[in-house]
């Protein structure tokens, strides 16, 4: 999907309060171009911060990216080394960035596995932009929607066996508090890249009512247009949840 649409041509009252993506095909770019995937997760970084900055100037609130699935982790040992390498540089040369835009950084998954050095700086632009109101950027890290599911159980059950809650009690609303994802909104838009058309374990429950776009472009390639074009379609599309449409 391509698209020479400006930010002109949306309803600024029509657009999502979340966008989630999963950034797919950095490898691909890479190898198509020669070059060793590491440099495609490089590539990858920069569309990163102009998907960033697009959401800060549009005035979307929350941008939630699967960066690193619970699956990544069987990947090649230096590739493994090297992702986690590019998201220590991102962190420590983002911070003033985030704190000059008033942009809140929060992390889902199980943050525990990541390597100290990561956790260290993670910490810090966690800790720096806590207070920040703008753009809420989440990235998921270590994740994995079942994974994060089974833990939601877990807690449940043991709120239950404390007899701290019924289980007459247990709602929807009361799954969504005990998700990785609380306190933010179900996202609106779930954007894929490079063709693929599968969620890979991503946000399961909180995409029940998302709606989803498939590109084929490759993450490395994604661009301000191409992600104006999907809020313009987005902005086109009835949500009825479930309901019909009254006339």
């Amino acid at each position: 999907m391509n698209s020479s649409a400006s930010p002109v041509a949306l309803d600024p009252h029509g657009l999502p309060r979340h966008v989630a993506i999963i950034m797919d095909g950095n490898g691909r770019w890479a190898k198509q171009r020669l070059l060793n995937r590491v440099k495609g997760h490089e590539k990858g970084a920069e569309a990163v911060r102009d998907t960033v900055k697009t959401c800060r100037e549009l005035g979307i609130p929350c941008l939630t990216l699967y960066a690193f699935s619970t699956e990544n982790w069987q990947r090649p040992s230096h590739e493994v080394e090297a992702l986690m390498g590019l998201l220590k540089r991102f962190l420590e040369t983002e911070y003033d960035n985030m704190t000059s835009n008033n942009i809140r950084l929060g992390v889902i998954g199980e943050i525990a596995d990541l390597p100290s050095e990561v956790r260290v700086p993670l910490d810090r632009v966690m800790e720096g932009t806590r207070a920040n109101d703008g753009l809420r950027l989440t990235l998921a890290l270590s994740y994995g929607s079942r994974p994060e599911i089974v833990h939601m159980v877990r807690a449940l059950a043991a709120a239950v066996q404390r007899g701290d809650l019924a289980p007459d009690e247990i709602h929807e609303a009361t799954v969504s508090e005990h998700l990785y994802t609380r306190g933010l909104p179900d996202p609106d838009i779930l954007i894929r890249t490079s063709g693929e058309l599968r969620l890979s374990n991503f946000l399961l429950w909180q995409l029940a009512y998302t709606e989803l776009f498939f590109t084929p472009t490759l993450w490395p390639d994604f661009n301000r247009d191409e992600f104006i074009g999907i809020l313009r379609a987005f902005q086109n599309r009835e949500r009825r949840f479930g309901t019909v449409d009254p006339a």
